[in-house]
């Protein structure tokens, strides 16, 4: 937000010399150990569409509508509120206070409402003396701020880079609030927002859940490709609990369907967090069907050890590759240029091994292909194409499992692989990964350490010996992700065999599902109200 303030800093940054520099900087820092942004976080936030426009009303409904429009179910979790929220002043106490003109019941009562849709609540402020919009702002409030939010029921807190900064760096101002939020005890993703200055990159990663690379997104595909160029060489700096941000998304909001399109598939390559900043309430199906392509959506859930990098830039023509953690290759061919032209390139230089043939699926389409090692496409100017690659071998999409074993009951006791009635693949640990967030999936039954789950007297399914599948965040809408993590007791831990061979997580009350009735392997476990159909149903083996 805030591009009225800072396209004048910008200015000033240029001018001054201090652009970006990608070289010569040092490893990035450890993740940030608050259990958050496993994957690049999404949702909405208001301030592209509406500014300082801010109120009850339109948190409330747009709450509402991410439920009804299926953003939700795609995996869209947070609602975010952005500046012009507060009074101008603090109070007496000096606390910042709600505006009661804009949300009369409360910040507590907005929270609940939000709550209780299954989403989460996120509120904005500044690492300075005011805001963008000249509102009050946190740089020596830090705990009273953190605690005061946390006592309403916040989730996520975008934090600005505006106003006095007291002559503090921005690592100094940023760890301040970290410390903060931390020490209130309830878990905020936090976002930071300082225009990728101080090379936050380098440092972002044991401070915040995400940080932004650059200046502020406009509504055109100017705007789109100059932040896509600015994220070359970024790729290292990223990973599960932190993330590069290139600024939320403008799909709906002055660009055309191709556009958005191209803007959408760039940033899921990217990992980037995907925050819408249209109007939902009012979108247009095109634009809902692009943000709900969940084909899509996946390459940016999924993390095969390395964000999208550009592999090939021939003028507007250039080809983007993302490795999958189940070994396919995700690509962009994005055209810059107002002409149709074919972009191509070829299963070796994406990073695939020799065979021969490989699978081709269309991300957009929809649809399946091969080819013997061209991949190649006629995209129209200002647009994408986006396809998953996959060698010989590994099982496209469409593909149906040989044999579809019945359903019994599954047993709530002893240690083995747990088996998908609907596929016949196994529960199993994306990449064989140890490490907390790793995703739960599907994939052939191999006996291996990643497919032995031991059932436990305190309800959890362990792997590994010392992690537990877990339902990312404590979440309870349906499309939570299913993960795993240090077992710890939680409820979101904890699972109930029953008769039917479903699974119920406990703390939400939804069944271990394989979304879409999908087969094939790889496919990314969810949370989803049981219905007892067969992709809720689980074999032990």
């Amino acid at each position: 937000m805030g591009r009225f303030v800072r396209w004048v800093v910008a200015v000033v940054v240029a001018v001054a010399g201090c652009v970006v520099v990608v070289g010569g900087v040092s490893a990035p820092a450890v993740a940030l150990d608050n259990g958050l942004a496993r994957t690049p976080q999404m949702g909405w936030n208001d301030w592209n569409s509406f500014f300082c426009n801010v109120n009850e009303s339109l948190i409330r409904q747009t709450a509402d509508v991410m439920v009804s429009s299926g953003m939700a179910a795609a995996g869209y979790r947070y609602v975010n509120i952005d500046d012009c929220w507060s009074t101008k002043s603090r109070n007496a106490a000096g606390d910042l206070v709600a505006d009661p003109a804009k949300f009369p019941s409360g910040m507590r009562a907005l929270a609940d409402y939000v709550h209780g849709k299954g989403l989460k609540l996120g509120i904005y402020s500044s690492a300075g003396t005011t805001t963008c919009a000249g509102y009050p702002a946190s740089l020596g409030y830090e705990a009273r701020d953190a605690a005061l939010w946390a006592s309403w029921g916040i989730d996520y807190l975008k934090y600005d880079n505006c106003g006095d900064h007291q002559g503090k760096s921005g690592v100094q101002r940023y760890t301040a609030m970290r410390d903060a939020l931390a020490a209130t005890g309830r878990p905020m993703l936090f976002s930071l927002c300082n225009w990728g200055q101080e090379s936050v990159w380098t440092w972002g990663m044991g401070v915040g859940n995400s940080w932004r690379t650059t200046g502020d997104i406009g509504g055109n595909f100017g705007s789109v490709t100059s932040i896509i160029d600015q994220q070359v060489g970024l790729d290292a700096y990223s990973g599960p609990g932190g993330w590069n941000d290139p600024d939320m998304l403008e799909v709906g909001n002055g660009l055309t369907g191709a556009e958005g399109r191209a803007h959408f598939s760039m940033w899921a390559l990217l990992n980037a967090p995907l925050i819408a900043g249209n109007d939902i309430r009012t979108m247009s199906a095109e634009t809902r069907e692009t943000l709900t392509n969940t084909e899509v959506i996946a390459v940016d859930q999924d993390w095969g050890g390395r964000q999208g990098t550009k592999i090939s830039d021939n003028g507007n023509l250039e080809v983007w590759r993302k490795p999958m953690s189940d070994g396919s290759v995700a690509v962009v061919l994005l055209n810059r240029g107002t002409s149709t032209a074919t972009i191509s390139t070829s299963a070796s230089a994406l990073g695939l091994g020799a065979a021969s043939s490989y699978s081709v699926r269309d991300l957009w389409a929809h649809t399946n292909a091969t080819t013997s090692g061209s991949v190649s496409a006629s995209v129209a100017g200002h647009a994408a194409a986006m396809f998953l690659v996959r060698g010989a071998g590994l099982v496209s999409p469409s593909a149906t499992p040989s044999a579809t074993p019945s359903a019994s009951p599954t047993g709530g006791s002893g240690s083995g692989a747990v088996k998908a009635v609907a596929s016949g693949r196994c529960l199993d640990v994306s990449g064989a990964s140890q490490s907390n967030g790793a995703q739960a999936q599907i994939w052939d039954c191999n006996g291996q350490s990643n497919q032995q789950w031991t059932s436990t007297s305190a309800s959890e399914l362990r792997v590994y010996g010392n992690k537990c599948l877990d339902v990312y965040n404590q979440g309870t809408a349906d499309g939570t992700n299913v993960i795993i993590w240090d077992c710890n007791g939680q409820n979101n831990q904890k699972w109930r065999f029953n008769s039917d061979g479903t699974i119920t997580a406990v703390g939400a009350n939804k069944c271990l599902d394989v979304p879409n009735n999908a087969t094939a392997n790889g496919t990314k476990l969810v949370i989803w109200d049981c219905n007892g159909g067969a992709n809720q149903r689980w074999t032990r083996t």
